[in-house]
């Protein structure tokens, strides 16, 4: 079985192979390119923002913004990576199953002394651990070419984008669509259905997953500021702030999506006192709520624990489907 499953998968495991190098030689240019860059502009030692003076801190906030500026196309490159998990899905996951099916010749293999369930767990199994080495190669790549980007942003890697293309959860995502690929195969026996059936529900669950689960991954935290001064703490880079807001003193809100900062003095260049037209009460503050930078790792490893659970739950539904199939 280990020989067959090899002979039958070993083209698709080259062009694979030959892809990921490919994109290598991309990227691995570019990303000395960035580190080059940073160090010339000296952006290491913007990241401590509260050991600059001022003027260090206005040359620091130039250089950012030159940086940004070079290599801000790069987030187009960002979005079509994070479509490799759900490709090794496509093509990979759902045929293993519906080709066979499709094709008829699972009738032969399952009369020639190979049971459902044996063949099931040793395709699913090789499968399954190629994938993981593949995905865990890609993670650690990607982790290496992001990491200037993500060091020059304000919202660091818990942005969105940026924490999907890194650490671990590459490879939760990428188990997770092979197996989707694979229980989709095993309910419609058809390739393309299949493959369509995984696209869909692949993008459903990431992006519940994104938008609905993982800001909830732990109590976010809140802080306030005021409206006067110098504005957003030192300490700001790097949290993923999921709400902001100006509130009155008696912590009222006056409005959302907003900050405001105003001069030492609390008057506009016209005069009028800062936030008049709000409505604001002596005392108001920028408040806002986030999830601090230090938590990317434990947020990656519930978000991992989360796919492989679900790729654990769609391997033991195929092969119970496999069981079925006439």
């Amino acid at each position: 079985m280990i020989w067959l499953t090899w002979r039958q998968h070993r083209k698709l495991a080259f062009y694979t192979l030959l892809g990921l190098a490919v994109l290598a030689a991309v990227l691995v240019p570019i990303g000395l390119s960035m580190r080059h860059t940073f160090a010339d502009l000296g952006l290491a030692e913007c990241l401590h923002p509260s050991a600059l003076s001022e003027a260090a801190a206005q040359t620091c906030d130039v250089s950012l913004r030159r940086f940004s500026d070079r290599y801000d196309k790069l987030n187009l490159v960002a979005v079509l990576l994070i479509t490799l998990p759900v490709l090794v899905g496509l093509f990979w996951g759902a045929p293993l199953v519906a080709r066979e099916v499709e094709q008829g010749t699972h009738r032969f293999v399952w009369t020639q002394g190979v049971g459902r369930t044996r063949w099931a767990l040793v395709k699913f199994g090789l499968v399954g651990g190629a994938v993981v080495l593949l995905a865990a190669g890609y993670g650690l790549g990607v982790s290496w070419w992001v990491d200037p980007l993500t060091k020059a942003a304000h919202e660091g890697r818990l942005g969105v984008i940026v924490f999907d293309l890194q650490g671990i959860v590459p490879i939760g995502y990428t188990l997770f669509a092979v197996a989707l690929g694979i229980f989709a195969g095993t309910i419609f026996k058809r390739m393309l259905p299949a493959m369509g059936i995984t696209l869909a529900g692949f993008i459903g669950v990431r992006a519940a997953v994104e938008m609905l689960a993982r800001p909830h991954y732990q109590p976010a935290k809140t802080q306030t500021f005021p409206i006067e001064g110098n504005g957003i703490p030192e300490g700001d880079r790097g949290n993923w702030v999921l709400a902001v807001g100006i509130r009155n003193p008696d912590g009222t809100m006056v409005a959302e999506n907003t900050r405001i900062q105003c001069p030492p003095g609390g008057k506009g260049p016209d005069g009028r006192v800062c936030g008049a037209d709000l409505g604001l009460k002596p005392g108001a503050y920028n408040w806002e709520m986030y999830q601090p930078a230090d938590r990317f790792w434990l947020f990656q490893g519930i978000e991992t624990g989360i796919f492989v659970a679900l790729a654990v739950l769609l391997l033991y539904l195929a092969i119970r489907r496999v069981r079925r199939i006439a």
